[in-house]
């Protein structure tokens, strides 16, 4: 395939696509320019890079909510960050954006997540505190853009402008408009991975991003709620009638027990679930109609620039995720099992951390190198990234080699 066979694959791929929706052959490129793929798009070059990095194999032994060898059945980062995916390329799709990017982004979303899950990110962020903390979401950007080494010409992964725009503000701008930190960053400030790369390449950190961006933040929405109330059922943290206490899942449930009477409860749940997301693929796909249709943009820039998100639930659904999301808090999240296996794996985090510092030969070679005569905060930003880098399994491994008991998370 020529240049311009692929220049013309694009622009046929390009003319499907609604006016607002980011287009591939106009992307903002790379910090390290590159020869065009001969048969891929740019974003999804983004989208097979990121599959094929050493992160993204790491998530399939990363905790969800219930670490690995809970069971086979539970979802680990890697489980989630596909079914974020699928959703992301079916909202798009229906929207008319570019479903390459909306993956690409969906895909790489958690690729700065720690062990241990929320757990795992709380401990780092704490132990961090002197150091700028810690933010999976910044870090995600931070393995992109440096940590994966595998390339001749550069470092990290070499992504698209609008690929890392959507990893850095997927959930909303950064910045405000006086430049300073907004949002959770107002009183942290900006984390130091993504301040770092902004100043190579300004990802425009007060602005909105795309609608592709978007999507994939509210996939992510919805994959979490659904797939934590499949899991937290099948681990037995909750029974069916305290799921149909919640408006949204009751109305389902008597909905589905009116069409399949006495159906086991497995099924059940798996029906309520199916339901459940298509309801709110739907919701957010009339409520972006709604708004679209209100903000007429004329570009992807336009959606940046709308000062408020144009992908979003409706009122109505996102008042009923609000309660979904307290009741998993509450059964979920919070169960007591849950808890106590999430307060050893801060311990082994903790523990790891402080073994690091003190002792840097503990450290693997390549490790161990890059703490060789660097300030404290050097020491501890690359101590950190060693373990955001690290699986659950090896992150156990790493604590029963150092230290004489480790937690069983059990």
């Amino acid at each position: 395939m020529t240049k311009t066979d692929q220049a013309g694959r694009e622009s046929q791929g390009a003319n499907s696509l609604a006016i607002y929706a980011s287009r591939a052959n106009a992307s903002r490129g790379r910090l390290h320019e590159e020869e065009p793929a001969r048969a891929r798009s740019q974003f999804q070059r983004d989208r097979d890079r990121i599959i094929h990095s050493t992160a993204f194999r790491r998530l399939n032994h990363k905790t969800q909510v219930f670490v690995y060898h809970e069971g086979d059945h539970y979802r680990s980062r890697l489980t989630h960050s596909i079914e974020v995916a699928q959703i992301a390329r079916s909202i798009a799709r229906t929207l008319a954006l570019d479903e390459d990017l909306a993956e690409a982004i969906a895909l790489a979303h958690d690729l700065g997540h720690p062990p241990f899950g929320h757990a795992g990110e709380r401990a780092l962020d704490a132990v961090m505190a002197g150091f700028g903390g810690f933010d999976h979401n910044a870090q995600s950007l931070r393995v992109v853009t440096a940590l994966e080494r595998k390339y001749a010409g550069f470092d990290g992964l070499n992504l698209t402008w609008e690929t890392l725009e959507g990893l850095a503000k997927h959930n909303g701008p950064v910045l405000g408009s006086d430049g300073e930190p907004a949002g959770k960053f107002a009183k942290t400030g900006m984390p130091r991975a993504l301040r770092a790369y902004n100043d190579m390449q300004d990802l425009e950190l007060s602005s909105f991003p795309g609608a592709e961006a978007q999507v994939a933040a509210l996939a992510d929405d919805i994959a979490y709620n659904n797939h934590d109330m499949d899991d937290g059922f099948r681990a037995g943290s909750y029974a069916i009638k305290d799921l149909g206490e919640v408006e949204l899942t009751g109305a389902i449930i008597a909905e589905v027990r009116g069409l399949y009477p006495g159906l086991e409860e497995p099924r059940l749940i798996y029906e309520v679930n199916r339901r459940l997301i298509t309801r709110m693929i739907e919701d957010v796909v009339r409520e972006a109609g709604t708004r679209l249709s209100a903000l007429a943009p004329a570009s992807a820039d336009d959606i940046r620039g709308a000062g408020a998100p144009v992908i979003s639930f409706s009122g109505d659904m996102d008042r009923a995720c609000d309660e979904l999301r307290f009741f998993l808090l509450s059964w979920v999240y919070r169960n007591d099992r849950v808890m106590g296996i999430m307060e050893g794996a801060r311990q082994i985090i903790c523990e790891l951390f402080s073994h690091y510092m003190a002792r840097p030969d503990a450290l693997p070679d390549n490790w161990r190198a890059r703490v060789e005569g660097v300030s404290e905060t050097e020491h501890a930003a690359q101590v950190c990234d060693f373990i955001a880098g690290m699986t659950d399994r090896y992150a156990m491994r790493e604590h029963r080699r150092l230290f004489d008991r480790t937690p069983e998370l059990r």
